[in-house]
This record gives structure tokens, C-alpha cells and sequence, in this order.
């Protein structure tokens, strides 16, 4: 027989902000917090005036000029060490983190779009998500 649990909010028993869940095999445990997107937008690069069709933890996403966007996170990051992800630009392919560093802790990161020529270009559906330990 099945079962449908109902709940408002999860809380760990050891810590508060730590709960495990059995993974694939049942021979592992995985802590759900660290598993989940601490930040996630999708917006169409492609028009005059950049649109956000969706977000998560980001106030909004700066236009920087042909193929360069930095999206804005809302919550801080604990510290340096998070992990952006870019997993969609339509038609176009390249993509990735400008400069050295995954950005700040808090504020913005860059995304770099580039079409198959290897030239900076506007793309519509560009996606990311951002993995980490929020502050």
C-alpha cells in the first residue's frame, strides 16, 4: 500500500539544515540540501530588452552587450567555491564562466555565449543554475 506524507517543512534530527537520503543501490546516503539548485533563471537573450522568463534566488540579469550576461543572485553564497552551470543556449554552443574565477559571493557571475564560429553572440533560451552552500 502506498503512502502520501503531507509536511510544510523538513528539519534534520542532528542538524537542523542537514537531512540524508538513501541513494540509487541503497548503499549510499546523499544530503538532500547540498543535491538541491540554490539558484536557478531562464531568459531570452535575443531581444533589445533582456527577458527573464523565470528565476529562482536572481533579482534579475544584466545585458553586458553581444553575448554576455551576468545574472544577479539574490541570497549570498557562503563562500567562493560554488558551481555554476549553463545548460541551455538555443542555437548556439561555448558556453561558460568569463575570467578565472566562479565570481563573487555575493552579486553576479558571468555567462559567455558563442555561436559555432567562435564569435560572441545573442542567443534566445539561455538557462543556469547555480550548486552550493548558500550563506
Amino acid at each position: 500500500m502506498a503512502s502520501l506524507l503531507k509536511v510544510d517543512s523538513l528539519t534534520g534530527v542532528t542538524t537542523a539544515g542537514s537531512i540524508s537520503v538513501t541513494g540509487e543501490g541503497n548503499s549510499t546516503t546523499t544530503n538532500l540540501q547540498q543535491g538541491l539548485a540554490k539558484a536557478w533563471v531562464r531568459f531570452d537573450g535575443s531581444v533589445s530588452t533582456l527577458s527573464v522568463e523565470g528565476s529562482f534566488n536572481h533579482s534579475s540579469v544584466t545585458d553586458n552587450g553581444t553575448g554576455s550576461y551576468s545574472p544577479q543572485i539574490t541570497n549570498s553564497m557562503s563562500s567562493e567555491n560554488y558551481a555554476p552551470s549553463y545548460t541551455s543556449a538555443q542555437y548556439h554552443e561555448l558556453m561558460g564562466n568569463e575570467g578565472g574565477t566562479t565570481g563573487t559571493i555575493a552579486g553576479s557571475y558571468r555567462i559567455s555565449v558563442r555561436n559555432s564560429s567562435n564569435s560572441d553572440a545573442d542567443t534566445g533560451r539561455v538557462a543556469s543554475s547555480v550548486f552550493g552552500d548558500l550563506a
